[in-house]
């Protein structure tokens, strides 16, 4: 995969990447604002399987900030999140709270280059895929990556959080 970011400029997700020297690619395209989904409409106009674009949720697992990575295809199961952190309630955080945590806006949040890193919990669906699509920090821009190393530059846990 090729680097299609410069050390300079770009968004704090793909400087990120760049500065840990990952591998990605950036797609970027025209984001229609009255798009009822910005995952679905990443996969559409990518033209990619809506199972392979992951969107970057923020929900809080008793009480702590934690990201969630799953599939636009479907959605998250809270239940399931906070088993995987050892929690015991999730609910999804304040969109305020999470944009104010992340320096992202909604729709446009990437689980890379957060203004205050969370602990990260990534679908394990996305280790069936070379690789995946994911938010590059403002909507109309996704970044591909190979899953292993979105889990590795967030230190992410694999669990499956995911339900159709």
């Amino acid at each position: 995969m090729a680097k299609k970011a410069k050390k300079t400029g770009g968004t704090p997700a793909t400087v990120a990447l760049t500065a840990a020297g990952a591998e990605f690619v950036v797609h970027a395209y025209d984001h229609d604002p009255a798009a009822a989904s910005y995952g679905e409409e990443a996969a559409r106009v990518m033209g990619v399987s809506p199972n392979r674009v992951f969107k970057t949720l923020v929900a809080e697992v008793d009480g702590e900030l934690t990201v969630a990575v799953v599939p636009v295809a479907g959605q998250l199961d809270l239940k399931a999140l906070a088993a995987a952190v050892g929690g015991k309630r999730a609910a999804m955080a304040d969109p305020a709270a999470a944009e104010r945590t992340t320096g992202y806006v909604r729709g446009g949040i990437s689980p890379l280059g957060q203004r205050r890193r969370l602990r990260t919990v990534l679908d394990a669906s996305a280790s069936t895929h070379p690789t995946i699509c994911v938010s590059a920090g403002r909507r109309g821009l996704e970044v591909e990556l190979a899953p292993a190393a979105l889990a590795e530059l967030t230190s992410a846990v694999l669990a499956p959080i995911g339900r159709a």
